[in-house]
């Protein structure tokens, strides 16, 4: 029988290619009636872009994406205290890609339609509940708009990658209420300007009361700007925003006037969000680890499975990973409940870790320790290096994306 997958976003899809490469028929449904390219930037770390380059997917990424070369922070004055490498030029042997969440998620449709079929991916399904059997799952999808059932399926396995609302997870757990909100709404844009230091940077600016974070996602076009996408992090505490929404629109001229005095040699912030054509509210909210993923033939990925706050660019990687860790587990247990507990036994902890450190800041709790230190600059000779060392390194191993250990993945 196929495995089911609920949810054609960037982890369902990436799966569903995991999963037919390793031989395992597939059939992948999606709420809306159509895909678009919605979002804006993301980042694809090493470890998760050695998942897609096994897929066959590196000439892709590198065709619509930026090979980040560095990242670098920056307090609110625009002193930089931490630059490091990415990446290649960081000694991994996989590139680390910004690019636009959509492009990624039309081209992973593509290819998945392409390698599975069209009639693999199906929109317009929208799961309405499932049943669960000693030989397999039914899942009933239904047209969102009307609710009317219009597809019913049987399957081996049924894998919820279907978000942060999952409906999926919802079934599992029917009390467990909305995401957690952060008090923090993040703002994103995206401005086509000329590019800004070596032109494949990610630049951190501020704290995390005020943050800037800065990085191209294309290559500069025949007039010289790239496009270039930047998030605005302000804590706003108490709101109304309750979901996590890519299309809310927000006031531009607010944070003109927040960011006015973000004016460095290198960036102009506020020139910056003057010429985004759009500028979107996102609320920054996650929710608790579970202690459970896998419920005998079902089980959950991504952010269906650990929603997480948009810290230190692992919220599609670490679902990218889950992707090659269940396949990983099915080849070796087959297409069982045995097989999805193995699943979760890897990446429940591992997942659980890197969203309880997002919420203690990630690696950004180096910008709150030099604004509370030197609230009105430093010199050179103040930066606490090895201290700053200490935080990335920490991070990097939590989040599984340490060089010594990924390289010796092979």
């Amino acid at each position: 029988m196929n495995i089911l997958i609920a949810g054609g976003g960037i982890g369902g899809l990436t799966t569903a290619l995991a999963l037919h490469k390793a031989g395992f028929e597939v059939v992948v449904y999606e709420s809306v009636r159509e895909l678009r390219p919605l979002g804006v930037g993301i980042n694809l770390l090493p470890h998760c872009v050695r998942v897609l380059t096994d897929l066959g997917l590196l000439k892709t990424l590198a065709g619509i994406s930026v090979e980040t070369s560095n990242l670098v922070y920056y307090n609110r004055q625009g002193q930089p205290y931490w630059t490091e490498p990415r990446g290649l030029a960081a000694g991994y042997k996989w590139p680390q890609f910004s690019i636009h969440r959509g492009a990624l998620q039309m081209a992973l449709l593509e290819i998945a339609r392409e390698r599975l079929g069209s009639e693999a991916i199906r929109l317009n399904r929208h799961l309405n509940r499932f049943e669960q059997d000693g030989e397999g799952v039914t899942a009933y999808f239904a047209d969102k708009e009307t609710g009317a059932v219009i597809e019913t399926a049987r399957g081996s396995l049924l894998v919820g990658a279907d978000g942060i609302s999952s409906a999926v997870r919802s079934q599992l757990y029917p009390d467990e209420g909305p995401p957690v909100y952060s008090q923090n709404v993040l703002y994103r844009g995206t401005t086509r300007m000329p590019p800004f230091l070596d032109g494949r940077t990610m630049a951190m600016i501020g704290s995390l009361r005020q943050k800037m974070v800065v990085y191209p996602i294309g290559p500069p076009d025949a007039s010289g700007g790239a496009l270039t996408n930047w998030v605005a992090n302000l804590q706003e505490g108490a709101s109304s925003l309750t979901e996590r929404d890519w299309n809310r629109r927000a006031d531009k001229a607010r944070l003109e006037r927040l960011y006015a005095s973000w004016r460095f040699d290198w960036l102009d912030v506020p020139a910056m969000i003057a010429r985004a054509q759009t500028v979107y509210e996102f609320p920054m909210s996650d929710r608790d680890p579970l202690g459970q993923w896998s419920f005998d033939r079902v089980t959950l990925l991504g952010d269906a499975a650990h929603p997480m706050y948009p810290i230190g660019s692992n919220g599609a990687s670490q679902a990218i990973l889950d992707g090659e860790c269940l396949t990983t587990c099915l080849l070796k247990h087959g297409t069982n409940a045995a097989a999805l507990m193995a699943y979760e036994a890897d990446r429940l902890p591992a997942t659980s870790r890197v969203v309880r450190q997002n919420r203690a800041k990630g690696p950004d709790e180096v910008m709150d320790m030099m604004e509370d230190r030197f609230p009105n600059g430093f010199t050179p000779e103040e930066i606490p290096h090895q201290e700053l060392a200490g935080v990335m390194s920490r991070y990097k191993k939590i989040a599984g994306f340490d060089k010594e250990s990924l390289n010796a993945k092979g």
